[in-house]
């Protein structure tokens, strides 16, 4: 019996997704693995997988499909109208991209990404500077095209990459809510803490019983080792796909609660990827919501439920039996009060949740201007420098704390940063429904019983994957429309009390 025009869609597109899978494997391994002087073949291999991935979304045969398939709609169930929708939606953003600017910028992020390693290493701007600029011309040159193709603003068209549905005017007027009350809430909450100094954490704490507790923690959570796995890179990152599922982390001996934190932010990512249905893998509907709701994920875990007592009551004794320490530095109070301390610091990765927004901020803004030609690369790295110390109060002493510390804008990820503070935005909102439905949740945590917490998750977010927009998923979880305010009532709740 012949496959209909659909059926014959899904095999074309479970080989896109072969093909991307493979693709993110090799940016996993770049990261991890590879030796630097390998950098230009590893670019070569990249951009042969993104120009054969969009060939095929762009092929005359699956346009022709697509017509097809959508002029007969019936018999398919309502998953599938919404894979097509998803696929129509893939075609057209290829489409509008010249197969060579994918290539082009395939080989141009690959090298980027190494120079900015070094770079990085090095604190020196100047070594990156001329990648960046190659990078933000060929991502100028795609926002132009995809904006024109898909009516647009240019960095609408990037947006809509990384957080399908989500506008500069729609984040525009979250952000301009919590930009008001910031400034104020940051000093409240940097007074409040003056009265309650935590007591610091010394000593050194190898890496390898970093990772032992790390993987614990993971296995208790329901991270499947037997499909995924734990590594060390420069920025760290969850990779790969639903069935092999690859996280990263740093591991600093001074800083054994950095890491821990960076592990289980990655991991709300990764259950994400678990939690999406089994039975849409391979297609473009079983993907995840886009970058905001990934982030909504990492940030949900690691912030509100993992910096927060109960957990912390039950991580207490792991922490105790893994570093062989006591004393009242270990006590959940006080890990409380150093994982919940508000500074006016440098680093976004370690930024606390509350100033962490005008890390992203400082970036939403920069990258537009970048794009528009309005921010020169050269004059990037003092830009950067001085509206952190006009937002934040701190100024970085070198490249390596300043401009040269994200991956991003190396691998041409211009309109990612807005979804972390988008997605945190959506976690405040998530969570406050997540705790009217289930009222025993931190009883649950504290035991160490995360099912319930997933199980919610798994329900309101991931098994939807990509079948419904953004704002349908956020109103259907919680009853409402996205807005900040769920998220400024939990940050003056957690941060102001005496």
């Amino acid at each position: 019996m012949a496959l209909t025009p659909y059926q014959q869609l899904e095999q074309e597109f479970r080989r896109l997704h072969a093909f991307r899978s493979a693709a993110s494997l090799l940016r996993w391994d770049s990261a991890v693995m590879m030796p630097r002087g390998s950098s230009e073949l590893r670019g070569e291999q990249l951009a042969a997988l993104e120009t054969e991935s969009h060939s095929l979304v762009t092929s005359p045969r699956v346009s022709r499909l697509l017509d097809r398939a959508e002029a007969n709609l019936q018999g398919l169930e309502d998953w599938q109208q919404a894979n097509l929708k998803e696929m129509r939606r893939e075609r057209d953003h290829a489409i509008a991209t010249p197969q060579n600017l994918v290539s082009r910028l395939a080989k141009a992020t690959a090298r980027a990404e190494i120079k900015w390693i070094e770079a990085r290493q090095k604190s020196d701007f100047s070594l990156f500077a001329p990648h960046l600029e190659e990078v933000t011309a060929l991502v100028r040159n795609k926002a132009d095209l995809l904006g024109k193709a898909l009516k647009l603003h240019p960095y609408d068209a990037l947006l809509d990459e990384f957080s399908p549905g989500m506008t500069t005017a729609e984040i525009d007027a979250i952000f301009t809510t919590v930009g008001r009350r910031l400034p104020g809430l940051i000093q409240e909450a940097i007074d409040t803490q003056a009265k309650h100094a935590p007591l610091e954490i010394t000593g050194r704490f190898s890496a390898s019983k970093q990772r032992h507790l790390a993987n614990e923690l993971m296995k208790v959570m329901g991270f499947p080792f037997d499909r995924g796995r734990l590594d060390e890179s420069e920025h760290p990152f969850t990779g790969g796909i639903p069935g092999d599922i690859r996280i990263t982390t740093r591991f600093n001996p001074a800083e054994p609660l950095t890491g821990l934190m960076g592990v289980l932010h990655e991991t709300g990512h990764a259950m994400y990827d678990v939690g999406l249905p089994e039975q849409w893998r391979g297609q473009p509907v079983g993907r995840d919501r886009g970058m905001a709701m990934q982030e909504s994920q990492s940030l949900l875990l690691e912030m509100l439920i993992c910096r927060n007592r109960p957990f912390l009551r039950y991580l207490k004794p792991l922490m105790e039996k893994a570093f062989g320490v006591t004393g009242p530095e270990w006590e959940v109070e006080n890990l409380y009060r150093l994982l919940t301390r508000v500074r006016r610091s440098l680093i976004r990765v370690d930024a606390d949740e509350v100033t962490y927004t005008v890390h992203i901020l400082l970036r939403y803004e920069l990258e537009q201007e970048i794009l528009k030609g309005e921010l020169k690369i050269r004059d990037l790295p003092e830009a950067w420098n001085t509206r952190m110390g006009d937002r934040l109060g701190v100024r970085p002493a070198n490249d390596a704390e300043g401009c040269l510390q994200d991956v991003h804008w190396a691998v041409g990820s211009f309109g990612y940063f807005p979804s972390y503070a988008i997605g945190a935005v959506i976690a405040g909102q998530l969570y406050e429904s997540l705790r009217s439905d289930r009222p025993q949740l931190d009883e649950e945590i504290a035991a160490g019983q995360f099912g319930g917490l997933f199980d919610w998750l798994r329900q309101n977010v991931h098994s939807l994957a990509a079948s419904v927009s953004t704002p349908d998923l956020i109103r259907n979880a919680t009853g409402k429309p996205l807005s900040a305010a769920a998220w400024l009532r939990y940050i003056e709740g957690k941060y102001l009390e005496a």
